[in-house]
């Protein structure tokens, strides 16, 4: 199927069908100089397939992880493209999760200005949220995210298929992100994880209704001035953690301990449960002192304080400005 994200001249289409990553060639304009980007993490066999269909193809892989979102990541990008002659009608083919995405997409966006960038996630985080709104980024000083910028991809295809080879622990990861959106925008999408019996019969249509949220969002709110501010549910404190663990834990499991801060009673212990279901982390033995320098760092912070996002029940959200002396007092009652 295919789903329409609206944003006038930056509009894309976003494909979601088993097996489509066989059929790039088909979806995407591949008949010119293409940079395939991935990572030691995928099976080499992705960027392979896509690289056959390809005319003039340039596989660069870079080390797993969230080190890889650096300006030395960036500069290698950047140099492949250089030193391959690449000019401004190649293109950028992200084949990989939400490290890949991010720095592929913000290297497309800086190269000569800006080339065609097609992004195929091939991790559950990567294709409910990451790979689509155009938010690319790198990482600078333990600080996530806080050099990038807005470039929407020219195409995004999603295979479910590729998950079988997920490990279990990024599935789940990748699950985290899909409560987030449930919690915030979709009730029925959060009965559904909390009581599925069969999760990957059910991922489908957990992909499907996640990027209907955010497609919706994005539309009303590209560039994030207002209500595309939800989609940070769980990653004010998350963030926090996982600058202070530096890759113990993921980032969705973050995510998935930052949320019960900002969930409020009863609904928290229901959360909670839905998160230990799927053996996400619900507890995180840091205090204010360790998590607030980071907190205080993040590019979601201003002037006028932090904006957080709350709920209440799933499919309820509320935004809400604190100072950081209110984001400590609530890292300490939780």
């Amino acid at each position: 199927m295919k789903i329409e994200l609206y944003l006038g001249n930056d509009s894309y289409d976003i494909v979601l069908e088993k097996g489509v990553i066989k059929r790039a060639g088909e979806e995407l304009d591949l008949a010119r100089k293409v940079l395939v980007v991935t990572d030691s993490g995928v099976p080499v066999q992705y960027a392979e397939c896509v690289a056959s269909q390809c005319i003039d193809p340039v596989i660069v892989s870079v080390p797993m992880g969230e080190g890889s979102k650096s300006i030395e990541g960036f500069e290698k990008l950047l140099n492949a493209m250089l030193g391959n002659s690449f000019d401004r009608s190649s293109a950028v083919v992200a084949v990989g999760g939400g490290v890949v995405g991010d720095l592929s997409g913000f290297a497309a966006s800086a190269f000569m200005r800006g080339i065609d960038f097609y992004n195929i996630p091939t991790t559950l985080l990567s294709q409910v949220d990451s790979s689509i709104g155009g938010k690319t980024a790198i990482n600078l000083s333990g600080v996530k995210n806080i050099v990038g910028s807005f470039y929407q991809p020219k195409k995004v295809l999603v295979d479910p298929d590729v998950l079988d080879t997920l490990p279990k622990r990024e599935l789940m990861e990748g699950l985290a992100e899909a409560i987030k959106m449930s919690v915030t925008s979709d009730e029925h999408l959060f009965d559904l994880i909390k009581n599925s019996k069969d999760l990957k019969a059910d991922l489908p249509e957990i992909i499907k209704a996640s990027l209907i949220i955010k497609r919706d969002v994005v539309e009303e709110d590209p560039f994030e001035h207002g209500k595309r501010k939800i989609l940070n549910f769980g990653h004010t404190i998350g963030h926090g953690i996982e600058g202070y663990y530096k890759g113990r834990y993921l980032h969705g499991e973050c995510v998935a301990m930052g949320m019960l801060y900002m969930a409020d009673e009863p609904f928290k212990g229901e959360l909670e449960e839905v998160l230990e279901k799927y053996d996400l982390p619900v507890r995180c033995d840091a205090g204010s002192d360790e998590l607030m320098p980071f907190i205080k760092h993040d590019k979601k912070s201003g002037a006028g304080g932090i904006t957080i996002v709350r709920s209440s029940k799933p499919g309820d959200y509320r935004l809400e400005k604190v100072s950081p002396d209110e984001i400590e007092e609530i890292i300490k009652a939780r």
